[in-house]
């Protein structure tokens, strides 16, 4: 009797022990899986196009593209233009942990602007009233791809034509990436000009500055006198200023890094992640979103419809690969700028329109999958994917950059239909 009451002890003990390992195990697979390296380490070139952080990147804008609407595709950060600066190097590697703070730009603006010189800030208050309609000009362009690819989504496919076409998307984007390509290249010519004509109080002043640390950034007021400029052209001088700052203090490492999200922006993901920071002074955007839900709409599909997504890292390996290799040429042909050499334009000009082409044939292949998957959802994942999101506010209209706008008239998009 004793032996039997032993046996029966140790079962017990045994089935609590399995019960605790199990809901151990579970719960570290829900941890956040944000795709971020460890805090002593830094974010890389290598970790951003890794496959974990480029499955969860992409299948985050999957579930935004599936869940959202026109309006809220359109939504793109200004700073993700002409982004051979470095910035998004320094916003991702803050010790200070303050990188995607709202008032992280604003912060380190204020400190350049407080040091330059008034000719100096003349100059990039010019090139901002310059580049303001050519901005406007790039986002208006974007929406006409935007459309194609919800109405690829949603089955609007034009009279007489069957699906999108890969050789008319790719060409569009590089033709896009052109207008890319004269912002970079004019904003290398004045802030590099800017930057050779520091003195040393200027330099010293700078070197107060730490790119790897905004604490050590003081916390000035907004000195720039924004009745002379135009929205877009105030946005210019500030994004101007403060990535005067990454590209002087930073390198060309940084400029050449991207962020995950950086290519296929078509699809309503930096709506869906930056909405909540909108108009919010000193919000911080979670760095594990993205990689949380990603995860959530991969295991919301069946193993049919993963597969789609697993096609897509395997395919754009290569692409982000000679991705990588133009950044690295056009940031440094760029540099030459800070050093009163001139940049070789054609060159640059030609690297930017094929990087362009590389982002329209990575942003056509997810567009089409995610159509595939779209129409494949039985009633209970899209229920599910709309939980995930958690959130039901669209725009009535659309998005310039950032800006809220009444749907323009657009370019018909049919041709990009084949």
């Amino acid at each position: 009797m004793k032996s039997d009451n032993l046996k029966v002890i140790f079962l017990i003990f045994v089935f609590f022990l399995l019960n605790s390992t199990l809901q151990l195990n579970a719960q570290e697979d829900r941890k956040p899986r944000n795709d971020k390296p460890p805090r002593d380490k830094q974010y890389t070139i290598e970790q951003a196009t890794s496959e974990r952080a480029q499955l969860h990147t992409v299948a985050f804008n999957g579930l935004a593209f599936i869940t959202g609407t026109f309006g809220a595709d359109c939504f793109f950060p200004p700073g993700k233009v002409a982004d051979f600066n470095g910035f998004q190097y320094m916003r991702d590697n803050d010790k200070n942990e303050m990188g995607h703070n709202t008032d992280f730009l604003t912060k380190i603006a204020n400190n350049v602007i407080s040091i330059i010189t008034s000719e100096q800030l003349q100059q990039l208050k010019e090139l901002a009233n310059k580049q303001a309609s050519i901005y406007d000009e790039f986002a208006k362009k974007r929406m006409v791809l935007i459309k194609a690819f919800r109405n690829q989504l949603e089955g609007k496919i034009p009279t007489g034509k069957k699906e999108l076409s890969k050789e008319e998307v790719i060409k569009f984007c590089s033709m896009l990436y052109e207008l890319d390509a004269e912002l970079s290249y004019d904003r290398a010519i004045v802030v590099g000009n800017v930057i050779y004509s520091f003195n040393e109080s200027q330099k010293a002043a700078l070197a107060k500055l730490d790119f790897s640390n905004s604490a050590t950034w003081p916390d000035l007021p907004e000195n720039l006198d924004k009745k002379s400029l135009s929205h877009r052209a105030h946005v210019g001088v500030m994004t101007y200023a403060s990535e005067l700052f990454s590209w002087y203090a930073g390198s060309v490492k940084a400029d050449i890094y991207f962020c995950p999200e950086r290519h296929g922006t078509y699809f309503g993901g930096f709506y869906m992640k930056d909405y909540p920071a909108m108009g919010n002074h000193d919000y911080k955007i979670s760095t594990s979103l993205t990689g949380d839900k990603g995860r959530d709409f991969v295991e919301t599909l069946t193993p049919e419809q993963q597969e789609g997504l697993n096609k897509i890292i395997k395919d754009q390996e290569p692409l982000l690969k000679e991705i990588i290799q133009i950044r690295t040429d056009v940031s440094t042909e760029l540099r030459k700028a800070m050093k009163n050499e001139t940049p070789d334009k054609e060159k640059v000009y030609s690297l930017i329109k094929r990087y362009g082409e590389l982002d329209g044939e990575m942003s056509y292949i997810y567009a089409i999958c995610f159509s595939k998957i779209y129409k494949s959802l039985n009633t209970d994942q899209r229920e599910k994917l709309k939980t995930i999101r958690d959130s039901d506010v669209f725009p009535k209209g659309t998005y310039l950059f950032s800006d809220p706008i009444e749907i323009p008239v657009l370019e018909n998009s049919d041709y990009l239909f084949k």
